[in-house]
């Protein structure tokens, strides 16, 4: 798993030092969000399958088990998450 990249590009803290509430899909992704998926079951001509996609909403694949759509995403080092 990548560390936050707080360095380079548009500050992404306030002047308290938190978080700002506005970031870009680019500064989410500076801060890791580009290292989870999301996991999400779909149906397709009447079967079921689970659909991996992008932090940022790009579909990456579609498998036929749940499981393998964890392990799939694991192993590319990165975080699954499931959508409901």
């Amino acid at each position: 798993m990548r560390k936050p990249d707080f360095d380079g590009g548009a500050p992404m803290l306030d002047k308290q030092g938190h978080l700002k509430k506005d970031l870009s899909t680019h500064d989410l992704g500076r801060i890791g969000l580009e290292d989870t998926a999301y996991i999400k079951t779909v149906t397709l001509n009447g079967q079921k399958f689970h659909a991996i996609h992008a932090a940022d909403g790009t579909p990456l694949t579609v498998v036929n088990e749940r499981d393998l759509a964890f392990a799939t995403v694991r192993q590319h080092n990165m975080l699954p998450a499931s959508v409901h």
